[in-house]
């Protein structure tokens, strides 16, 4: 299934429901309105947390729903699926995109400098702008700000101390399961389904920060910086998730191509890597991390004020935003 979260049309009472495609993929069916109240279909996070079996009940209402449970998908306005995640870590699953980022956030420190091409070569001869070691040997993350998740549609307004903001391409797990210690082999019935991610990214914020070794904070730290949808793909539709055509479009022009197929850590590891001691929960989103060529700091293209950005995973569907930087 394909599960999302909307709002329906004003005429409707323009109330939040979580739904799903019906076999068309013109029809938006209510779960919360065609169930009268069942409290599992109150939210998405509600729902993740009912566990699998409510795949069931939720396929039966899609299959035979009443009519006021319909609505026409072109007009309703989809949110992020997921609003409320109780966790986002966002991993380094893909590890090729991080060299070239890591050379290309050297560029874009030397720019100010009174000879940028030899200051970018100082600063690459440092060391401190190579890929560690340490991303290939185990599964590196971040903890994602969980209460600035934007969704499909939304403007994404950059904070007003950055001049140089990117996407990256990437796609997050939706985890079914609270647990501890899980293994590789659990670690794939306890995730729930797939979305697209959007990682904005303050590119000369991020720069400057990542000194400390303390990570990217401020640089990927602003309101709505976590975009994810259009919807999740429940994990047993999508099938294989590493077999995946990903691209990102800038008005119309397509700026990335890759495939899930070059990931180095699977979510499974992940999963079982982040419960290793320690409790993971239903209803938290783990990130990729960016696909090789997955942003523009890789390809020596900069996003604009008023650029639109798709990012499109074949599967799963397009992510649509618009980028506002402050003039």
């Amino acid at each position: 299934m394909k599960l999302f979260t909307f709002k329906a049309p004003s005429s409707s009472g323009n109330g939040v429901h979580v739904g799903a495609l019906d076999a068309t993929g013109s029809t938006a069916v209510s779960f919360t309105r065609a169930s009268r109240g069942d409290a599992r279909f109150a939210s998405m996070l509600a729902l993740v947390r009912a566990g699998s079996a409510i795949l069931d009940e939720a396929q039966s209402i899609l299959d035979s729903h009443p009519a006021d449970a319909a609505y026409d998908l072109a007009e309703v306005t989809l949110l992020a699926p997921l609003p409320d995640p109780p966790r986002f870590r966002d991993c380094s699953l893909f590890i090729e995109h991080l060299a070239p980022a890591f050379l290309g956030m050297a560029r874009t420190l030397a720019a100010a400098a009174e000879d940028p091409d030899a200051e970018y070569e100082r600063l690459v001869a440092t060391g401190d702008f190579g890929r560690p070691a340490v991303f290939a040997e185990r599964v590196i993350y971040y903890n994602a700000d969980h209460l600035s998740v934007s969704g499909p549609g939304d403007e994404i307004v950059a904070p007003p101390d950055t001049h140089h903001v990117d996407y990256e391409l990437e796609i997050a797990a939706v985890v079914g399961t609270t647990g501890r210690n899980l293994t590789a082999a659990d670690a794939g019935a306890a995730i729930f389904g797939y979305t697209i991610f959007n990682d904005w990214s303050c590119r000369d914020l991020q720069t400057e920060v990542m000194a400390s070794r303390l990570g990217p904070a401020r640089g990927k730290d602003f309101d709505g910086a976590n975009t994810v949808g259009p919807w999740i793909v429940t994990a047993d539709e999508l099938g294989d998730p590493y077999q995946l055509k990903m691209s990102a479009r800038v008005n119309g022009e397509t700026w990335s191509d890759g495939s899930s197929a070059s990931i180095e850590h699977t979510f499974e590891d992940a999963v079982a890597y982040l419960s290793r001691g320690r409790t993971i929960h239903a209803g938290e989103l783990l990130g990729s991390g960016t696909v090789l060529s997955g942003s523009p700091i890789e390809i020596g293209k900069r996003l604009k004020d008023g650029d639109e950005v798709e990012l499109e995973v074949e599967g799963i569907g397009v992510l649509r935003n618009r980028l506002r930087l402050s003039r």
